[in-house]
């Protein structure tokens, strides 16, 4: 029986322990490795922040979910791997051996990166986060809104795309979904008096898809009137003004920011990462370095954006890849990447965006509709109530010829 450890019980994480956990008690033993006891549905977090929805909805209990289904859970850090034993270190001092690990903890969200964040920032990142800006939107009575991407760095070891940002969607849900509240608010006229600026530190909004979306967006953005700065590197957020690194400041009476992504301090001091502390790895996911390590998600080096969609397609491949080395009759999905996602823009609307353009394809949608907001909301119960388990792939399969047509 091989003993597989799965570091990490986000959107990865998860991914790989349902496709795999069939194998419990047959070829495999499963632990699951996490220090929270909760994963987060973290596309789920802008409703929290501007429309109210409970955090509980974004959260499922790991403990119950994991070990109903065969494998033991360990709440706890890992402080060390160490990959030629095989062998990984918990804060409390008990070892784990493994035969496979998947590693897949997620990005540090470095919100201390910025100067003045913790006093004057706010964000969509995390449930902690979510439930602060809900409590300053409602309480909003007008001025200039911040909005933008802080810019970070992913190293050079493997070819991935350079994006600038770790992912700019969230900042479409921030401005659009923060508009349509602060004009409505259920039907209620709150305040006219506001204005929205958005920053990217690229060169364009938007770098991860083609000019369908962007366009499609930046119409919304210039009938909404929220202006937008190009190449500007966010250094400090302050009482009334975001300042950046070309030394231009903005006034400013509510900043919302997406911090920089950086590697987990673990994968640093193993010295499994590049030299920012990703983790290396080819297309089937494979570190480059160790024939037994797979990774997914935010931590890898390749996952450009960081986006949920991306991080799951990984964990297809990833966990495809390890059974196949056990005897499973099994293909290894090809490294076929898209960004996809659903950004809520209040009230009933929603836009759908689809694009593989960054990766070489030729798919570029942005589908406008109240259908993509249904979408959506139906997705986001679909993996609260099934414990983060994707739906099966026939749907998944149904939605991409649907989205084709669109």
């Amino acid at each position: 029986m091989k003993k597989v450890v799965i570091l990490g019980a986000g959107f990865a994480g998860l991914h790989i322990f349902y496709k795999i956990r069939h194998l419990i008690g047959k070829k495999i033993e499963v632990t699951v490795v996490d220090s929270r006891n909760h994963s987060l549905l973290k596309p789920s977090l802008p409703e929290v922040s501007f429309e109210g929805a409970p955090v509980s909805h974004s959260l499922i209990e790991l403990k119950h979910t994991l070990e109903n289904r065969g494998a033991k859970f360990v709440q706890n850090e890992v402080i060390n791997i160490d990959a030629p034993k095989n062998e990984l270190t918990l804060k409390n001092g008990e070892m784990l051996g493994y035969d496979y690990i998947f590693l897949a903890p997620g990005a540090i969200k470095d919100y201390d990166a910025i100067k003045g964040f913790k006093e004057f920032g706010y964000s969509v990142c995390d449930e902690l986060q979510a439930q602060k800006l809900w409590k300053k939107v409602q309480s909003f009575e007008g001025g200039k809104i911040i909005t933008g991407a802080a810019k970070s760095s992913w190293g050079t070891r493997v070819d991935a795309p350079k994006l600038l940002a770790p992912c700019e969607g969230p900042i479409g849900e921030i401005m659009f979904m923060l508009d349509f509240y602060l004009t409505h608010d259920k039907g209620l006229q709150r305040t006219k008096d506001y204005t929205i600026e958005v920053f990217t530190p690229g060169e364009i909004f938007f770098e991860d898809v083609g000019d369908t979306p962007r366009n499609a967006l930046g119409k919304i953005m210039q009938e909404r009137g929220i202006k937008l700065s190009n190449k500007k590197v966010l250094t400090e957020i302050a009482k009334d003004y975001v300042a950046f690194e070309d030394g231009s400041k903005m006034a400013c009476d509510l900043a919302i920011v997406i911090p920089p992504y950086s590697a987990p301090k673990v994968l640093i001091e193993s010295g499994l990462g590049n030299e920012k502390g990703f983790i290396p790895t080819d297309k089937q996911m494979r570190h480059l370095d160790y024939a037994n390590i797979f990774a997914a998600g935010d931590a890898t080096a390749l996952a450009q954006p960081k986006l949920g969609h991306v991080a799951i397609i990984q964990g297809a491949i990833a966990a495809a890849a390890v059974m196949k080395e056990l005897g499973e009759d099994i293909e290894i999905p090809s490294y076929d990447l898209e960004v996809f996602c659903i950004m809520n823009m209040g009230g009933h609307d929603a836009t759908l965006i689809a694009s593989n353009v960054l990766y070489g394809g030729n798919r570029d949608i942005a589908f406008h509709s109240p259908l993509a907001k249904m979408m959506k909301w139906g997705f986001d119960n679909y993996l609260y109530y099934n414990k983060g388990h994707m739906p099966p792939d026939f749907v998944l399969d149904a939605t991409d010829r649907l989205v084709k047509f669109l």
